[in-house]
């Protein structure tokens, strides 16, 4: 009688084994095998982490094997599982590897393809065909499109992250990690101890320094020494959590009517600004895309102010990036000034604030939380409804998804949602 030695891998995160019945079926190009309950006597099997073997055995050869059949069954109380991968070696001698990596909850099962990568046009035989358009088929009832907020890209059909999928959910340990680093991250910015500074108006620069009370190395001390610098400014900017918006200059445009006159003294290779722009020296940051958007209110006697800043940024000899020239709207006139590094300390000093603070709401909406958490979710459900797990591109796409659908759930559950937290803490709505 053949027999086929099935190992069977349990997850190591917590929660991932099971006292539930777990059985297995074993389909071929020939026939299938009979449901088999894996079990061994006296023996806890599915424990977390756990590696167990079993032997199936056969009345006849199944032939090529391309399906493993997992179904669990409830012992007691619905207990889930994750499973990591199935391995069966064969009469013949030869190894094949089922991976899964999924939960199985109540008394649901799943089947299982090889390793192996294969395309739409690989699929020879009806058994396989059928199993990739019934996987898709489900998946498309599970990964459901909905409109969170009209202008918004799609997202996944879940109001929490509970009502998500449970294969992309938190783990227990990622969530407990999420709220650790993040009560970490409070207890280092001594937030508990200084909210009012992020709640009320600050009364001096001094206040900053109250920041990094618990925060204290080289690298924030030279920060705090040195921020109210022009080289720091272009440092941070180039250097900082949102470069993108930074690009060369070809011509100055009409609506930032920067001259030679007003720049020259920043200027160090003995050229005119047309000639620097020339030379590839100019770079020029704007943020037209915040101009005209409504701004926030803290509570309805605080209006907040966001502005639409534009700013030149110069290389110089050392090939430090220099900001030469400040506009903090979109209109040029006598009443939308240009700062230079030449006005006075505070004038400068003011104008290299606003277009940070115009930076950080171009950083968090567009280019973090729209251009990487809501795009990264459009294609992430579209993979889930439209490939298959056996399609290369799946495999190449799902490690680099893992969790984005279900902070992104969260996000739309706690932070970006109305009187959330973004609402409450920077200058314009979403």
């Amino acid at each position: 009688m053949p027999v086929y030695t099935v190992t069977v891998a349990t997850g190591s995160q917590w929660f991932a084994g099971t006292d539930d019945y777990i059985y297995i079926t074993l389909v071929g190009t020939e026939r299938c095998s009979a449901r088999t309950l894996l079990d061994k006597p006296l023996y806890n099997d599915f424990e977390r982490g756990a590696v167990d073997s079993y032997d199936v055995r056969v009345e006849e050869n199944l032939g090529e094997l391309v399906l493993v059949k997992l179904e669990k069954k409830k012992y007691w109380v619905a207990d889930d599982w994750y499973c990591r991968y199935i391995t069966v070696k064969t009469p013949a001698g030869d190894y094949m590897e089922f991976p899964c990596f999924r939960w199985l909850t109540d008394d649901k099962e799943v089947v299982l393809r090889d390793g192996t990568a294969h395309l739409p046009q690989d699929d020879k035989t009806s058994v396989v065909k059928l199993h990739r358009q019934k996987e898709l088929n489900t998946r498309c009832k599970t990964y459901r499109w909905k409109e969170w907020q009209p202008g918004f890209p799609m997202s996944i059909d879940a109001a929490h992250h509970r009502d998500l999928p449970r294969d992309i959910q938190f783990d227990s340990e990622k969530g407990v990690d999420f709220v650790l680093n993040y009560s970490k991250a409070i207890e280092n910015l001594c937030v508990n101890q200084f909210m009012h500074m992020f709640q009320s108006s600050w009364s001096d620069f001094a206040d900053f320094e109250k920041i990094f009370v618990k925060i204290q190395n080289t690298i924030s001390e030279y920060v705090m020494q040195h921020w109210k610098e022009d080289f720091m400014f272009g440092y941070q900017f180039l250097n900082g959590c949102n470069p993108v918006v930074i690009q060369k200059c070809s011509k100055i445009p009409d609506k930032f009517p920067v001259t030679n006159e007003m720049v020259e003294v920043s200027l160090e290779r003995e050229l005119t600004l047309e000639e620097e722009v020339e030379a590839g020296n100019i770079f020029i940051v704007d943020y037209e895309i915040l101009d005209g958007i409504t701004p926030n209110a803290t509570d309805p006697c605080t209006l907040q102010y966001v502005a639409a800043p534009m700013c030149l940024l110069y290389k110089n000899k050392l090939k430090k990036i220099m900001p030469i020239a400040i506009q903090l709207g979109q209109t040029p006139g006598e009443d939308n000034p240009i700062f230079l590094p030449t006005d006075s300390k505070y004038d400068w000093l003011l104008a290299k604030i606003w277009l940070r603070s115009s930076d950080f709401h171009h950083h968090q909406t567009i280019t973090h939380l729209l251009r990487t958490h809501l795009m990264t979710e459009v294609f992430g459900i579209a993979m889930f409804r439209q490939l298959a797990a056996v399609h290369p591109v799946y495999k190449l796409l799902i490690p680099h998804i893992r969790f984005t659908i279900a902070i992104n759930t969260k996000a739309r559950e706690q932070l970006i949602c109305e009187f959330g937290i973004f609402d409450k803490c920077i200058g314009r709505h979403l």
